[in-house]
């Protein structure tokens, strides 16, 4: 396999590339490395001989072209994007540049090389989020034919991003897949994620910051368990075709909170015995969240036969391990986690 990973630095995209230069394929990280990209976190490959880094912007067709005809990739992983909420709301004309225009920018290069004939088993497989499918009730989950409704620009963005790739493999026969996915979780995810910012201020001792009431629900899948499901999707999955990857683990913030901080009494206890749950605190909500994610994976599992490794407790037993083995990665805190707030005055 030659594979082309755009955003191959950030967290998702990482894991990918380390699983894929592991198994011995030919890889292409393609990372623009902003704020959320990280060299460290694909230092393991540096020096491969089935490796290969070029630091390039997905928004600029010139730089995408170039790296398709140098590298001649068979298969492209697209999971460069922006992709804080919080962050699109403060700013949302980085997420329309990223997600939108590079998704475009994408699909028109690859549109290109895929016409002329290179690789007759070419495919890209876009790489998407559950946001984009709105809010659920209490009961229900996603499926593959759930309506679009974001509530978000970063899940506006990427539902746009979505139909473009439906847009460009109906209309042109490029071959596309996409792929929607649950809240991921695991080691070197940015440090102003929930889990790992629940984890950093618990072991400063600081506030543990909760929104809300801590009532919202999200669907989590571990990370290596997702880059299975890009791995099968891209040998089996259908072109045309959308598949669900999520945990089948949902779980209120709050709970998760508690949940993490047990794992990090046990694992690094308290000098005076108290517990780090003692430290949650509710600050103010985020506006417009979405109350509920649930993600319905049949399709994968059926038509795949995509399995989860993971289960939550294991998987966040795994996440609390690493991040208390590899501190220095939650040091980075810029003091900006928390954002969102200035576009509707609070």
């Amino acid at each position: 396999m030659r594979a082309m990973v755009t955003g191959g630095a950030g967290f998702i995209g990482s894991a990918l590339v380390r699983r894929l230069v592991a198994d011995g394929a030919n890889v292409l990280n393609f990372d623009k490395l902003t704020y959320a990209g990280n060299l460290s976190t694909i230092a393991a490959c540096a020096g491969r001989d089935n490796y290969a880094f070029i630091q390039g912007d997905v928004a600029e067709s010139a730089e995408m072209a170039r790296a398709f005809d140098d590298f001649r990739p068979d298969v492209v992983f697209h999971l460069a994007a922006e992709s804080h909420v919080d962050r699109s709301i403060d700013g949302p004309g980085a997420f329309i540049r990223a997600n939108i225009l590079g998704t475009y920018t994408l699909l028109e290069v690859a549109l290109a090389y895929w016409q002329q004939g290179r690789e007759p088993t070419f495919r890209v497989i876009l790489i998407s989020t559950d946001e984009v499918y709105g809010s659920l009730p209490e009961t229900g989950a996603f499926s593959e034919e759930t309506a679009y409704a974001p509530n978000s620009p970063y899940s506006a963005s990427k539902a746009a991003a979505d139909h473009l790739g439906r847009a460009w493999c109906q209309t042109f026969g490029l071959p596309v897949i996409n792929t929607n996915c649950s809240n991921n979780y695991g080691p070197f995810q940015h440090p102003e994620k929930l889990i790992p910012t629940i984890i950093r201020s618990a072991l400063a001792g600081k506030p543990i910051p909760i929104y809300g009431a801590g009532s919202n629900i999200r669907d989590w899948i571990y990370v290596d368990d997702h880059v299975q499901g890009l791995l099968d999707v891209a040998r089996a999955g259908r072109l045309g075709e959308r598949y669900n990857l999520g945990g089948r683990a949902e779980i209120t913030n709050l709970e998760l909170a508690n949940r993490l901080c047990a794992a990090i009494d046990i694992l690094r206890p308290k000098a005076d015995g108290t517990s780090y749950a003692d430290q949650i605190a509710f600050v103010a909500d985020r506006p417009g969240h979405d109350q509920r994610y649930a993600v319905d994976s049949t399709k994968a599992e059926t038509e795949l036969t995509w399995r989860r490794r993971e289960t939550l407790e294991t998987g966040l037993e795994r996440t609390v391990q690493w991040y208390l083995e590899h501190q220095e990665w939650l040091a980075p805190d810029t003091g900006q986690s928390r954002l969102g707030l200035r576009r509707t005055g609070q």
